[in-house]
């Protein structure tokens, strides 16, 4: 089996993001490799409106929208980069702006050349998993990074 040095572990904040994370950094630790973190946000969209309302500029814009997602998603990253630390291991974040969470993944896994993906899967399965759609799944999909999946 090939040794991985580079494993990015995407998190959504979730509980079983930070359990993956937390196996991530056992298995950085035990391969001397590091880890970057990734939080996908959506791009600005600015609010709906028809001509006869009038929305404050200042509450709905996108200085303000970007600012407070790489606030929130710092907070989760470093939730993240607390578990490495836990474990010993190097841990650097970024955030990703991307419509779609799997590609914003895999966006980050090519730039910052890993050669492994550690992420949790929701486990939903049967119909829930076809109606809802698998963040996970579609990184397996179309990734050509090594995926390691976590429940």
């Amino acid at each position: 089996m090939a040794s991985h040095k580079h494993i990015l572990v995407p998190t959504d904040g979730s509980r079983l993001s930070l359990k993956a994370a937390k196996e991530a950094a056992s298995l950085a630790k035990d391969l001397k490799a590091r880890i970057t973190a990734v939080y996908v946000i959506p791009p600005w969209s600015p609010p709906l409106q028809d001509e006869s309302s009038i929305m404050y500029s200042a509450v709905y814009n996108e200085a303000a929208y970007r600012k407070a997602t790489e606030a929130h998603a710092g907070k989760i990253l470093d939730k993240i980069v607390a578990a490495a630390a836990a474990a010993k291991v190097r841990c650097d974040k970024v955030v990703v702006s991307n419509g779609h969470a799997w590609e914003g993944i895999i966006q980050a896994a090519r730039k910052a050349k890993c050669d492994l993906i550690v992420m949790a899967s929701h486990g939903r399965g049967g119909l829930g998993g076809v109606l809802l759609g698998s963040e996970t799944q579609k990184v397996l999909t179309h990734s050509k990074t090594p995926v390691l999946v976590c429940r």
